[in-house]
């Protein structure tokens, strides 16, 4: 039944969680174990969702510990592994092999320090390939995470119960963040509770809320996403008290098109029944203007609210 949906999370998890399902940033609080390292081990995945922070200290240590390693073998290859005149400019052995191996690494080539006898070459000739599939790699990773068709739509810190064509109709608003143009934005919206499972125990359920507009052709603006908490609605006679006891959270699911990458992205967010304001409303957002200008809104004011 659609009210037993559960989006993936599980029965299980739905019962016996008490944390909020998904996060304001639209990760999920569901932690998966069982599997081995190489299992689970996806690197190219985690370096496209990590953070920027943590892809770029994960290539800055990756890069030094190689370069690290090499020092170490040409170390290894002798004292006289590497010779030049700009030998003594680089303090002692292992200091000369390691800046010769960023050297070597980066395809610079001063001139100032060169390998000397056949084992100090063929690790030059190991480290050059070595170099140019991690350069290859890194310049990739950095691509692919400009390119990832991300949707940067702002949702407001609360959703409200306001009043609504003589009732009340649950309402977020949204923004884009960026000046780039989303078509064909679909919004899904559910309201998950914990519900008695008539056995003397809860089970969480969920129920899709039916909107005022569940599709907006062209997002220039704000929109601002109403659900009437009509007779059909699972809201219906529902106080901030009967919310707040059977662990509310309404999930929040957005898909659309960009217009200038021709790709589908998605973002979602949820509020919990904390999150939800009662008997209040959204300022508005747009600006005043003369005639002649173009229609403006000031997206620091997508939070602002009015009690009623």
């Amino acid at each position: 039944m659609e009210r037993d949906r559960d989006l993936g999370f599980g029965s299980v998890v739905g019962r016996e969680s008490r944390q909020r399902l998904l996060n304001r940033d639209g990760s999920f609080n569901v932690a998966r174990t069982g599997l081995g390292f190489l299992e689970s081990f996806a690197p190219y995945h985690h370096l496209l969702t990590l953070s920027w922070t943590g892809f770029l200290g994960i290539v800055s240590a990756i890069y030094l510990a190689l370069n690290l390693v090499f020092a170490v073998a040409y170390v290894a290859c002798g004292p006289d592994a590497l010779q030049g005149a700009g030998a003594a400019m680089l303090g002692g052995r292992f200091s000369q092999s390691f800046f010769f191996s960023i050297q070597t690494f980066a395809t610079i080539g001063y001139g100032q320090i060169a390998p000397n006898g056949m084992a100090a070459n063929i690790t030059v000739t190991i480290e050059a390939l070595v170099g140019l599939m991690y350069q290859a790699l890194a310049t990739g990773l950095l691509f692919a995470r400009f390119t990832r068709p991300t949707a940067g739509l702002l949702f407001s810190r609360h959703a409200v119960i306001a009043p609504y064509n003589g009732s009340q109709a649950l309402m977020f608003r949204i923004v884009n963040r960026r000046r780039n143009e989303i078509i064909e934005l679909e919004a899904q919206v559910l309201f998950s509770a914990l519900e008695p499972d008539g056995r003397g125990g809860t089970v969480r359920r969920y129920s899709q809320l039916a909107l005022e507009r569940n599709k907006v052709t062209f997002f220039p603006l704000s929109w601002t996403i109403v659900h009437p908490c009509d007779d059909a609605s699972p809201l219906s006679g529902r106080t901030r008290e009967d919310l707040e006891r059977a662990e509310a959270e309404i999930l929040v699911l957005l898909s659309g098109i960009d217009e200038a990458l021709e790709q589908t992205v998605h973002s979602r967010s949820s509020y919990r029944a904390d999150e939800i304001v009662w008997n209040a409303r959204f300022q508005s957002m747009f600006l005043r203007t003369d005639g002649g200008s173009r229609v403006s809104v000031d997206i620091s004011r997508v939070h602002e609210i009015d009690h009623v």
